[in-house]
């Protein structure tokens, strides 16, 4: 999760998020290179006599000033096209998760289960116990597990919800009448802290959202016991 001053993203715990970092670390090296040279260029200007005025009516110099820009285009497309393609994906999920927005918590339904759905509350400040983060955390987590790809079905009751976990790279709207899915898979166990996304409402910033990655023979313990 995120901690005080940070400056960077969150560190990755899926493939997609993995990409998403290499793909903003490669974004960001073409901007700086791009503000490193215009502004090499206007400290040039203000700071040396123009003796080849000619040299700004060139053909070769207009035609260098078109095709590069194209070319730094084509750079950042090509590998955002592929992330989003590979987000878009469904490759034979495990297992099912139905989520809920409600103003303002999250239920869940794993669906390859019987009668397997709760919803989650947020906990109040003053029920915190010791090392509990404020705002985060929720009386039912949502247990999955890890190295399993996992379809989320996301959808919302009254108002528009977001549904998102920063470092599995996830962020799906939940509309009304409308049903989307997104995938998840998690790379290692730990818990993992998101939020609605969305404002939809007054107490919007009090719909945390917590996945606690596990081995999948603790999972099959846990939904055991659950049923």
């Amino acid at each position: 999760m995120a901690y005080p001053f940070q400056l960077g993203l969150q560190d990755a715990t899926s493939p997609i998020m993995e990409e998403l970092l290499h793909f903003h670390d490669h974004t960001l090296m073409i901007v700086f290179m791009i503000s490193s040279l215009v502004l090499y260029i206007i400290s040039s200007m203000l700071t040396t006599h123009l003796t080849h005025t000619s040299t700004m009516d060139a053909q070769e110099v207009e035609t260098i000033w078109t095709i590069l820009p194209a070319i730094i285009l084509i750079t950042i497309a090509l590998p955002s096209l592929r992330i989003l393609y590979m987000m878009d994906e469904i490759n034979n999920p495990l297992m099912t998760v139905k989520t809920m927005g409600h103003q303002w918590y999250w239920s869940y339904e794993y669906t390859d289960y019987t009668d397997l759905c709760f919803d989650s509350y947020m906990i109040p400040t003053s029920d915190l116990k010791a090392g509990d983060l404020r705002l985060l955390e929720v009386d039912n987590r949502v247990v999955l597990p890890m190295e399993t790809t996992i379809r989320m079905l996301i959808s919302s009751e009254d108002v528009l919800h977001s549904w998102a976990v920063p470092s599995l790279g996830l962020k799906t709207d939940a509309i009304p009448g409308r049903l989307n899915q997104t995938t998840l898979l998690s790379t290692r166990p730990g818990l993992y802290y998101g939020q609605c996304s969305e404002i939809c409402g007054s107490n919007h910033s009090f719909m945390p959202i917590v996945l606690e990655m596990v081995s999948l023979k603790y999972f099959e313990k846990w939904s055991t016991s659950m049923l």
